[in-house]
């Protein structure tokens, strides 16, 4: 097993009716800049709920932060901060806003040009350069609430990039799962396979001794597999939605990732798909991972066995055949999920995607992914054309 540091300082907070805690969660001489999305916290009560418990607080509104949240819109929430000189961050929403919360709570106090956060991947460890935030979950995938990264899109330069840094946990997440009976099938869809897809980068690298966190990533998999299906059909039945919130957080609260190698070169890639086509960033997923194990078979292959024997309950005359079936089922439970795994099926303009891609990642220097840093510009090309 690898060193490691665990460190999660996030007051995570889990069932029906907990958002009336916000009363007391709250600094109470807190000036409040409620942060939320398109609106969807006014359909399902949530809305309500928060400005009911926050009755008795100063608060000011910001709304319209985007799927994939642009840094153009959350500059000028930084400046709404700056000017009436707020003290803290509410997220109400899912993964996005709650990305967007921790990027403008770094970019309030950051000097110079706040693009740089994003482009130099900057991450801020002092408690007291940034502005404190929590957040009130509505839909779950990201993990977002539990855990201190970011991913924002700068939508001049049509790039989706990373921030983070022991500093941008929330102080405390409120996740109440009966929310989700409001959210459309096809988020639903998208945050069973984002969880999925969390699990499976600190997972499906190389066999290592770490088996406890093995054993967890395989059970976040599992339940995701039995509860994900019916969820999307039934999001009102609670022993669902519950088991289903759970995981998503699980699966990217960093618990799992402690002592083992990971991946995130599907991420990697799958970033670029969203920020080039508007593709939902579960759905670019589906499209590049299973082409990345299959690129990367040789490398991954004892592990995918394993995931294939442990996970799908899979058998067969070697570690290959067992492997390549594992693939397939993968494949098979993100059809079943409603997802595309083309990229021909989720847009028309994809020819020329994989010399993008590859050029972009020249220009940044990322000349080597992965858990062994095997997978080269080559063998990104190679994923991505696969994919079309």
């Amino acid at each position: 097993m690898l060193n490691f540091e665990l460190y999660n300082p996030v007051n995570y907070i889990f069932g029906k009716g907990q958002t009336e805690k916000l009363t007391n969660l709250v600094p109470k001489d807190a000036k409040i800049l409620v942060a939320y999305g398109g609106g969807s916290i006014f359909k399902n009560g949530v809305y309500n709920q928060v400005t009911t418990a926050l009755k008795d607080f100063d608060l000011i509104e910001f709304g319209g932060i985007e799927p994939n949240p642009r840094f153009e819109t959350l500059i000028k929430a930084v400046q709404i901060i700056r000017e009436q000189k707020i003290t803290f961050i509410l997220a109400v929403g899912g993964g996005s806003v709650i990305d967007g919360v921790k990027f403008i709570s770094a970019a309030v106090n950051f000097e110079g040009d706040a693009t740089e956060i994003l482009k130099k991947r900057i991450l801020f460890t002092d408690v007291t350069k940034v502005i404190p935030f929590g957040t009130v979950l509505t839909l779950p995938a990201t993990g977002s609430e539990m855990n201190s990264g970011a991913v924002v899109t700068i939508g001049a330069t049509q790039e989706k990039l990373t921030l983070g840094g022991s500093a941008l946990f929330p102080k405390f997440s409120i996740v109440d799962p009966t929310v989700i009976v409001s959210l459309p099938k096809r988020q639903l869809q998208n945050g069973v396979i984002d969880a999925f897809t969390h699990v499976m980068e600190q997972y499906m690298t190389y066999k290592h001794d770490a088996l406890l966190q093995d054993r967890l990533a395989e059970s976040i998999l599992q339940t995701l597999i039995e509860v994900g299906p019916s969820v999307v059909e039934n999001p009102s039945d609670y022993k669902l939605a519950s088991n289903f919130v759970w995981s998503a957080t699980m699966a990217l609260n960093g618990l799992i990732q402690k002592g083992v190698p990971s991946d995130w070169a599907t991420h990697m890639i799958g970033h670029e798909l969203t920020a080039l086509y508007e593709i939902d960033h579960a759905r670019t997923l589906a499209i590049i991972g299973p082409n990345l194990y299959r690129v990367l078979f040789e490398t991954k292959k004892e592990k995918l066995a394993q995931y294939g024997q442990r996970v799908w309950k899979l058998t067969g005359d070697s570690t290959d055949v067992i492997a390549r079936q594992a693939i397939e089922k993968t494949v098979e439970f993100f059809h079943t999920m409603g997802m595309k795994t083309k990229l021909s099926e989720n847009t028309e303009n994809y020819k020329e995607t994989a010399d993008f891609i590859v050029n972009r990642f020249e220009e940044r220097g990322w000349l080597a992914l992965g858990e062994k840093q095997n997978i080269t510009l080559e063998k990104v090309r190679e994923i991505v054309e696969m994919s079309y």
